[in-house]
């Protein structure tokens, strides 16, 4: 697989790329966080970093197969390719799971003949949600909203309402104004991208 153009490649670029080598390795990851906002709202949300929770009995695998494709530690916990600086990799810890929800099931993406896992849509929001309970930030409900718009024909909205009431007050609070997005007018409606 060729490498992306490393000083202008976006997260989904990176994340195939990566996804890919730790794959063909034996190696199962899937896509969280800020980064598949950037993936499924088009670019409109940037991620500085890409979260990939890994098969936890592969983990010692995965500095081995990024020094192949040009991966270094930082000093800290995340992996840097020299000449990306934009963007750089985090390993957290499994399972995926959002609030009581778990175990989550990813989407599955074929790319070069590998399976990729990223989060769905729907699991996106809930997740952008649990971030904005959590932190407190509305910047993760600002998130959550962005993928509804772009991705409303590929949400799931009883599963969000559901998750919704069963979460805390704050979250219910807002829930009308997610639901609504489901209610926009067609022609206004931003169609889904597929990856």
């Amino acid at each position: 697989m060729t490498p992306p153009s490393w000083k202008s490649c976006t997260e989904k670029d990176l994340w195939q790329y990566v996804a890919y080598h730790l794959e063909r390795n034996g190696i199962e990851s899937v896509l969280v966080g800020g980064a598949v906002v950037a993936i499924y709202t088009e670019g409109l949300y940037q991620s500085a970093d890409l979260d990939l929770v890994p098969d936890e009995f592969q983990r010692s695998k995965i500095a081995c197969v990024l020094e192949q494709i040009g991966f270094m530690p930082s000093k800290s916990r995340y992996f840097i390719h020299p000449e990306c600086t934009h963007l750089f990799l985090e390993f957290p810890p499994g399972p995926v799971e959002l609030g009581d929800e778990c175990p989550v099931t990813p989407d599955t993406i074929e790319h070069h003949g590998q399976s990729l896992k990223i989060l769905s849509p729907t699991s996106c929001v809930k997740d952008r949600l649990a971030g904005y309970i959590h932190w407190k930030s509305r910047d993760y409900f600002d998130q959550a909203l962005l993928v509804c718009l772009r991705q409303s024909e590929r949400i799931d909205w009883q599963s969000i309402r559901n998750w919704c009431q069963d979460s805390q007050t704050t979250t219910r609070k807002y829930l009308s104004q997610i639901l609504a997005l489901r209610s926009i007018d067609g022609e206004n409606r931003t169609k889904p991208t597929s990856i």
